[in-house]
Parts: structure tokens; sequence; C-alpha cells
């Protein structure tokens, strides 16, 4: 029991490190300030002892354990040296499990950088929702690398990458963007796996989309024109095909012919080469195969043995089919339960949960967007024209606009995220205050909860709040500390709002980057320990 104790001192240390590091920085009391200048710069000190740090605490409290194991004959060095090396150290947890990195806001905050650090630790990276609707960019060495199918961490040659069930693949796309990595240099022989419950996206299923967005005329919902919606729609009739139908060639053909003819007789006008397409997927047809298993069985058998498995969302919450801002989103779930469904593995399983941010908010395509700035002046333009915000898949100008809390919170509280990867922040430098959309107001009243309607979207007011802003150059912060005070102070009140720890946090374009805070910062890992 005290070995319990002490297991469970270090946690307690480290969440009382968090909250006292997010105090608000609205006093005006000398005092206070001295010592919020001292809490910002990373050391939280307790209110009855201003001269002793959490650390400090923390090697007190172990000191005393020791002596009360050592008073009734047990000893205490297990597990001081536990909590030397483990609850202080910033190192990467090498524990086996499955962690998840998401988008939190409407897509495009930088998931693929994050996935492609973190996945040198993984011994299995997987994309298990959407299709070639998404898009990462990775700068490695000034050299981009860009992914719309492939999770990035096939950047990482000792990495299985796994495509899952709750994935549409358009082949073309697939086989193509492979390609195009080994021109770049990059060897994925072996390494990918495509579910055999993985359905096809077709090229009429494109053209489809194409048609029915046009039909909308101005109430389009702005997609990607990728052939995702009509894919899930077949998935859903019933009359898809599966990437596991091409090992029985005449089954496909069969399959093929019966939703070829059957979409054609939907959309009068529309025509499909059937024997022109049924002769190319054949000729694709053993290589595609080689890829393709059972990757259920492979990825609980890989968890089952230890190994670390890294989940790279695609889109983002505020575009899942069922909480997004419908009807402008996509035609998947790509929030925590898609991980399930789209990998086939019990969240029982699942460990950290990461939601990715930018400090900013950016959208593409229609649809409700509170925060929005003016993208062709002033802080808009900043924002769109530093931040380099064109869409990776379709090149179209991204929406800009301030961080939107509310949303944040909406997307927390589905997601349960254990820590939090602001990126691009370093696109904030230069202005001379940053906003933070901190509540939405309708009718004169405080919302506490995300409105389904758009209407009710529609006439929202924002309420901000305004933070001094910075003009130093982070691009080479590789800590906290390293930051100006503003960019800190911007952190942590990002961090109060939410309640949720900033774990990484973006300062550049390239690989390098990113100021990673350690385990301590991540709730998945303090609850790891204090469940043992």
């Amino acid at each position: 029991m005290l070995k319990r104790a002490a297991r469970l001192a270090a946690p307690a240390a480290a969440a009382a490190a968090t909250t006292a590091g997010v105090v608000s920085m609205t006093s005006s009391n000398g005092d206070e300030r001295q010592q919020q200048q001292k809490q910002v710069r990373g050391v939280a000190f307790c209110d009855d002892k201003k001269d002793e740090s959490v650390l400090s605490m923390l090697g007190d409290i172990q000191a005393r354990l020791s002596a009360l194991q050592q008073s009734i004959g047990t000893s205490a060095s297990t597990t001081s040296a536990t909590y030397q090396n483990d609850a202080i150290s910033t190192a990467t947890s090498t524990k086996p499990g499955i962690d998840v990195v998401l988008g939190s806001q409407w897509g495009d905050e930088g998931k693929g950088k994050l996935v492609d650090m973190l996945s040198q630790e993984y011994d299995v990276c997987a994309r298990v929702a959407g299709g070639s609707n998404a898009g990462h960019t990775i700068v490695v060495e000034g050299k981009k690398y860009k992914f719309h199918l492939l999770p990035s961490g096939i950047l990482n040659e000792k990495a299985m990458c796994v495509i899952g069930n709750g994935v549409v693949i358009h082949l073309p796309s697939f086989l193509n963007e492979i390609d195009g990595l080994k021109q770049s240099g990059i060897d994925s022989e072996g390494r990918i796996l495509l579910s055999d419950r993985a359905h096809i996206v077709f090229d009429f299923h494109q053209e489809v989309d194409g048609f029915q967005e046009n039909k909308l005329g101005r109430n389009k919902i702005g997609t990607t024109k990728k052939g995702i919606g009509p894919a899930y729609a077949s998935k859903i009739s019933r009359n898809g095909i599966r990437i596991g139908d091409l090992k029985n060639f005449d089954f496909f053909e069969m399959r093929f012919r019966e939703l070829a003819n059957a979409t054609m007789n939907s959309y009068p006008g529309l025509e499909i080469d059937i024997d022109g397409q049924l002769a190319y997927y054949k000729s694709i047809a053993e290589r595609v195969t080689a890829m393709t298993t059972d990757t259920i069985e492979y990825t609980n058998d890989a968890y089952d043995s230890g190994k670390r498995i890294l989940i790279e969302g695609a889109n983002a919450t505020m575009l899942d089919i069922d909480f997004g801002t419908y009807p402008y989103v996509t035609s998947s779930n790509p929030s925590i339960g898609s991980v399930l469904t789209g990998l086939g593995v019990s969240p029982r399983k699942i460990s950290g949960i990461y939601g990715t941010t930018k400090a900013y908010c950016t959208r593409v395509g229609e649809g409700p967007f509170p925060t929005e700035l003016d993208r062709n002046e002033g802080i808009g333009e900043h924002l769109g024209v530093v931040g380099a915000e064109w869409g990776t898949t379709t090149g179209r100008a991204r929406r800009v606009g301030w961080l939107d809390i509310p949303q944040m919170r909406y997307s927390t509280l589905i997601n349960g995220f254990t820590a939090l990867n602001l990126t691009k922040l370093d696109v904030l430098t230069g202005l001379p205050e940053v906003k933070i959309g901190h509540a939405y107001k309708h009718n004169g009243k405080i919302l506490n909860t995300m409105p389904s309607c758009l209407k009710t979207m529609s006439e929202i007011e924002v309420v901000y709040e305004t933070l001094p802003g910075w003009t130093e150059d982070i691009s080479r912060a590789r800590s906290f500390e390293d930051l100006p005070v503003n960019a800190q102070r911007y952190v942590l009140r990002v961090q109060e709002l939410l309640g949720v720890p900033v774990r990484w946090i973006g300062c550049g374009a390239n690989r390098l980057d990113m100021i990673d805070r350690g385990d301590g910062w991540d709730l998945s890992k303090l609850e790891g320990e204090s469940s043992e």
C-alpha cells in the first residue's frame, strides 16, 4: 500500500504543477505579477512555502515515505529510483498500447508532423477512416512529403503501416502515392498492409461526387470531389466492393458490373467504361492482393505481443458526420470512435489520445466558422500568408480565424484528449495582440453547448479575450522556457481554458521545430501510473 501511495505521489505533484501553471494573467498586484512570472517560466510554487517548487516537494514526500518504509522494514530504494527516472523525466514512454493522434478543429491542424515525430518510437502506424480527401504535409530537411492515403509513419523505415477497414481507398491514387515516395527515396516494400474489409473508391464515385456537388449550386458542401461520400454511400447501401474481393477476380468482376450498371441507372448521362476499368483492376490485382490481409487480426496480435501502435487520424472532429457542423462535414467519423470501428480494436486497448489544434483556426470549404477573419486583409491576411494556408489535397485557400475555445471544449468532450499538440504558434509571431474566442453568446445568453442548428450557429456572437503578442523568433525554441513570456502566457491560457495539458508546441515548419514538454504533460501517462 505504501508503494502504491508513492506511485501516486508523482502524478499528483505533476497535476498540481499543471494547475499552478495556468493561472489567469489579469492580476494587477505587483507580488502576484512576480509570482506569475515564476509560474510562466515553468516553476510552480506552493502558497505556504514560497521557496519550494513542486519537484522539491516531491523529493520531500519521497524522503518521508522512505523513512516510513524503513521504519517498518521495507525498502524505498526501488520506489525512489522509479520516480526520479519516471515522473520527472520528459522522455517518451515506451509502454505498449495504442495511442491516437486526432484533429480537433476542421482539419489541416498539422497531425502529420506529430505522427512523423512520434512514429519513430512506434512499431505500427495506422489510418482508420476517410480516404484520399485527407492531406498531410511533412517537411524533412527542406523537402516536402505529401500524404493522402498512406500514414505519415511510412517515413519511419522500421514501422509497419496499416490502412484499416474504415478507410475507403482509391487504388490508382494509392499506388501513385507509393510510386511517388519511391522516386523520392522512400522504399515502402513489405511495410504496407491493406485491410481486406476496406471499401474501394472507383473513378465513377469521383464523377458522382462532382455531379452531386455541382447540382447543389450555391448550397454546395465544398467536398474535395475525391469520391469519398459516394463510396461510403455504396458501403451503406450494401453494394460496395471491398479490397479483399480482388483475390477472386471472377467474383470482383460480377460485383463491379452490378455496381457500375446500378450507378449509371441512378445518374443518367454518366458513362462508365466497364471493360476498360476491369482491365485496369486485373492488371493491379496481384500487386494489391500482396499487400492485403486481415488487419483486425494483425493489429490485435501486434498489441498482444507488446507492440506500440499509433493511429493517425484524418480530417477532424468538426467534420465528423455525426458531431461536426452537419451537413458541411465529411462522410466518416474522424473522431475517437473511428479507431474502434475502423481498425477493429477494443476501447480498453487505447492509451493516449492526442488532440491537434492550431494556435489559431482554419477551415476549407463551406460551413459555419464563428471566429473567421477576412482572409484578404489585416490579421486574416497575416494568418493565411505566414501560415501558408492552402489545402494539401485541393490547393484551395483555407479560411482563417482566431482560436475557438467553445469548439475546442466540444471536441475535447467527445474525444477525451489526454494531451494537446498546439501547432503553428510561430504564425502568431509579430502580431501586437492575439485573441481567443472565449465563449459563444446567442440572444444575449452564453451558450454552454455547441449548437447543432446551422441557423443558431450563424447568429452566434463570439466573446473574445485579448492577450499581448510577441515579436521574438521562436523557430529555434526547444523548451517551454525558450519561448517569449507572452507566448508562454498564450499557451498556458489555452491549457487553462480547456483543462487539458499542452504537451507539444509547434514553433516552425521544419520537422524538428517542435517543443515536447514530456510525459508529465500527458494525462494518459499519469493515469497509467496511478492505476498500477
